[in-house]
């Protein structure tokens, strides 16, 4: 099976497309987390929870993989199952500070020179377990979390808090994460079995 397709660019390429072109704004009223610290915020993320657009739909089993980079910035690698394709899609970013580097806003680029605002609205403070993100308007809205998986009390209380922010979730999608829903990727597939001997 092949893990990334033409569609690269489709998932996340083409993803936050609408976010990207330059808007690096947060909604009104609501704010970055302070702190913020980008090492204890590397590593993967799983997607619990979204509000869906074109770039996204049919999208599940998503992570995002942030990691440091040299000139101060992060790498991210998005992955995704294609549920419409039946194939793995990914693509790679890069992001900065929006304001200075204990603060959670960035701005994320997937192509070019076009960068959208990525905004860290909620964190698990303590164990930096799941986050709440937006992008320049209410109409981008992510709950991420550390696990496959979020318990119910903190899922139903972010999700209150989100619409109390002025999010409309009616139309909340939430993201299957379930192994058995979609196959492994190729580079993670179980070897063949040898051959029967003659």
């Amino acid at each position: 099976m092949k893990i990334l397709s033409a569609i690269v660019l489709a998932f996340l390429v083409a993803s936050m497309s609408y976010l990207m072109f330059g808007k690096l704004g947060i909604p009104d009223g609501m704010s970055a987390v302070t702190p913020f610290d980008a090492k204890r915020f590397a590593g993967t993320w799983y997607e619990i929870a979204r509000l869906d657009h074109g770039f996204e739909k049919g999208m599940n089993h998503v992570t995002a993989e942030y990691s440091l980079r040299d000139d101060g910035g992060l790498k991210v690698v998005n992955k995704a199952f294609n549920t419409k394709t039946g194939q793995w899609e990914a693509s790679e970013a890069k992001a900065y500070f929006i304001d200075s580097p204990d603060v959670g806003r960035l701005k994320v680029s997937f192509f070019g020179p076009f960068y959208g605002s990525y905004n860290i609205i909620d964190l698990d403070q303590t164990n930096y377990s799941w986050a709440m993100v937006t992008g320049p308007s209410t109409r981008f809205f992510w709950i991420l979390s550390r696990d496959k998986t979020l318990d119910n009390e903190t899922m139903k209380r972010l999700v209150q808090k989100a619409i109390g922010m002025g999010f409309k979730l009616e139309k909340l999608v939430y993201v299957d994460q379930k192994p058995e829903t979609a196959p492994a990727p190729a580079s993670q597939a179980p070897a063949p079995a040898p051959a029967p001997a003659p």
